[in-house]
């Protein structure tokens, strides 16, 4: 029986994170975590919620990309669209003048991952499960059927996909057991952004470290000195064993990245991610040669603005930690393809996380991932930031440093009414107040 989408709605949901310097680095200041809140409800009452992510101004310029492609699921028969979800994917992102604005990337790009997200939410709701169970439990060849090959298949190709999920179907129901009895493997970036005091940057280790963490992530990129303080400071606190990872946001040029990492390697550095421009393919293999005998691989990802790029990124060994994004990305089963891709190249995938829903989203891919494609937690871990989640219905839970598996039905994102009233921009109640106390302006 069909049943057709009666609406698409988004609303401008921003939280003023910059007001404790939250999520500070070395390119952003001062970000205002945000997000373009979508539902799409069917005629028949059912409902799926969806996100992108940004950091604040521009965020409502994403809410009009998401308008501007609403009219492609309106109308449509829900159950026809799951039936061909692969099809419906590719509506998106080309409709003939819109596509002109990407192709698939930028803003564009960005809003069909709060569509396409919702979708997936209503999928799972509607089959009364998790996103992650929704996935493992398909049969390699639905789920294939997800995926849009364009572009991919000199790296990937829909039979090579099939063959690694039909060799992971053993042993998939053990390494489900196994996740719903410890949790998979989480490293925690809310102990040291950019803005931080150093004595705030020691207590929180201590906290987290009390909390089951034994990996962490440190903002660098500013100033060589201070990196090294604050580095020395986490590596005494968190002691020689437990992982250190650092993240430049971009900021640097290829020599100086090779340098700056050359003078923190004596912290014992797992990984340095976005050293560079996030579409400088040859820049970070070029990085990833000279670090190699240091014992420091690159991770980049969070702004790899879909399958083709990171195609290109594992293909050439430019990246030794593949760090998929839910919504940078054009949303699951975008996502599902990198992860097949990476799995074919022998790179574990560390999705990328924090920011606000983030962290609700990634931890359904990475089990997923585990259960259904790599079958292996080497060098796996998946992002966590203690920011935000109050505000969700079924938010991301974690026990000893490792993300809980998600039980509820969806995709974890459907946000509390009362959080969508008070920080809906610019009319909510918090809003309003810090507008009318002259701490934000309008435009």
């Amino acid at each position: 029986m069909a049943d057709t989408v009666k609406s698409v709605a988004v609303q401008d949901i921003r939280f003023p994170t910059s007001l404790e310097s939250d999520g500070s680095d070395a390119m952003n200041k001062a970000p205002d975590y945000s997000c373009p809140y979508v539902t799409i409800t069917t005629e028949s009452g059912l409902q799926g919620f969806g996100i992108s992510f940004t950091v604040g101004r521009g965020n409502d310029i994403v809410c009009k990309a998401i308008e501007l492609l609403s009219h492609l699921v309106v109308g449509r028969d829900i159950n026809a669209i799951l039936k061909d979800f692969a099809s419906f994917w590719r509506s998106l992102t080309s409709e003939d003048q819109i596509r002109w604005l990407g192709p698939e990337k930028g803003v564009m790009h960005m809003a069909v991952a709060g569509i396409a997200n919702a979708v997936w939410d209503l999928w799972a709701r509607k089959e009364n499960k998790p996103l992650w169970k929704l996935l493992v439990d398909m049969e390699p060849d639905q789920l294939v059927s997800t995926i849009d090959f364009r572009y991919i298949t000199d790296a990937l190709t829909k039979e090579e996909a099939l063959d690694i999920l039909k060799s992971m179907q053993t042993g998939k129901a053990k390494r489900e057991q196994e996740l719903a009895a410890s949790g998979f493997p989480a490293y925690t970036t809310s102990c040291a952004w950019l803005g931080y005091s150093d004595e705030k940057i020691e207590r929180l280790c201590k906290e987290a470290m009390a909390e089951g963490f034994t990996r962490f992530k440190m903002k660098v990129g500013s100033d060589l000195e201070d990196d090294k303080r604050r580095a020395k400071i986490l590596r005494q606190t968190m002691g020689p064993d437990n992982l250190l990872m650092v993240d430049a946001n971009q900021k640097w040029e290829v020599p100086e990245a090779i340098d700056w990492m050359k003078q923190l390697a004596q912290y014992k550095i797992t990984w340095i991610e976005e050293p560079t421009s996030p579409d400088d393919v040859l820049g970070h293999a070029a990085i990833s040669k000279a670090l190699q005998p240091l014992g420091i691989g690159v991770a980049t990802g969070e702004q790899c603005q879909n399958r083709v790029m990171f195609k290109q990124f594992l293909a050439s060994g430019a990246m030794q930690f593949c760090q998929i994004d839910s919504c940078r990305l054009g949303g699951v089963s975008e996502n599902l393809a990198v992860i097949l891709m990476a799995k074919k190249f022998g790179v574990p995938v560390c999705p990328h996380g924090g920011g606000v829903g983030l962290c609700e989203y990634i931890q359904h891919l990475s089990v997923f991932d585990y259960i259904s494609v790599s079958g292996s937690l080497d060098n796996r871990m998946t992002e966590y930031t203690a920011h935000l989640h109050e505000h969700f219905v079924s938010p991301a839970e974690m026990k000893n440093g490792c993300y809980v598996l998600p039980q509820t039905p969806g995709y974890s994102i459907e946000m509390k009414s009362s959080s969508l009233a008070s920080y809906v921009w610019p009319t909510g109640q918090v809003w309003q107040k810090l507008i009318q106390d002259g701490v934000y302006k309008l435009n």
